[in-house]
């Protein structure tokens, strides 16, 4: 019934799938069947929520879009490169931010898309808080800000410092984040190191409040649990 609502025509522009550059992605028959159904911004990110999070349990990943297809799970910056992917097949550019936080806690990645002059954002989290964004922001800058509130570490700790502009995909190699089998480091990288826009000014960081009990207890609601680690019984 969600998927329904958020590919309602009434809400959302129409979009055609591009075969032609899905070929071109390198894309197989079956990952361009998933990828053409998510005809929109909404629709992209009803599917990232039933895509269970990646817990990374065997230690870090940087899944492609291939592989976050393949395995059904993702964290954040393999969201934002599946979602930066299906708008791209759909007529957005495929573009990304990072947010960058305080060293105690961990940045983030989002797929952004305008709607005529109005910045939106497609997230994928396992929190309530750093989730979809309408188009509604005027800028990049009002964007991040929308996340700032809620973006905190496990001591209650306003931590969101910096974003970057617009990075734009479809000049980075398709076979380093759309069909790369192993870890997407190289895409990783270039984002972590592209010039960041502060959201503070000086001393602001030293005054900020923390989120009081009631408020941490409600961030930690999860919508996915990490998987229980079977433990093997020692041989008598």
């Amino acid at each position: 019934m969600a998927t329904r609502r958020y590919n309602d025509a009434s809400t959302t522009r129409r979009t055609r799938f591009d075969p032609r550059l899905a070929a071109r992605l390198g894309l197989s028959a079956r990952e361009r069947a998933t990828l053409a159904r998510l005809t929109s911004p909404q629709a992209i990110q009803a599917y990232l929520y039933r895509v269970p999070c990646n817990h990374e349990q065997g230690g870090e990943t940087v899944l492609s879009v291939r592989e976050v297809l393949r395995r059904r799970r993702a964290h954040c910056i393999e969201g934002a490169f599946l979602a930066a992917c299906a708008l791209w097949l759909h007529g957005d550019p495929p573009l990304v931010v990072h947010l960058d936080c305080d060293t105690s806690d961990y940045p983030h990645v989002i797929a952004v898309f305008k709607r005529g002059r109005y910045w939106g954002a497609i997230s994928k989290t396992n929190g309530a808080s750093l989730r979809f964004r309408d188009p509604v922001y005027r800028s990049l800058r009002e964007l991040a800000m929308s996340y700032f509130h809620e973006y905190n570490n496990r001591r209650g700790e306003r931590t969101l410092r910096s974003f970057t502009r617009a990075i734009d995909l479809s000049r980075v190699d398709p076979t380093l984040w759309v069909t790369q089998r192993t870890a997407c480091w190289e895409v990783h990288d270039q984002l972590a190191a592209a010039p960041h826009r502060l959201l503070l000014v000086k001393d602001q960081g030293e005054q900020l409040s923390r989120l009081d009990p009631f408020e941490r207890r409600a961030g930690k609601s999860e919508q996915y649990s990490a998987p229980r680690v079977r433990r093997r019984r020692k041989k008598s």
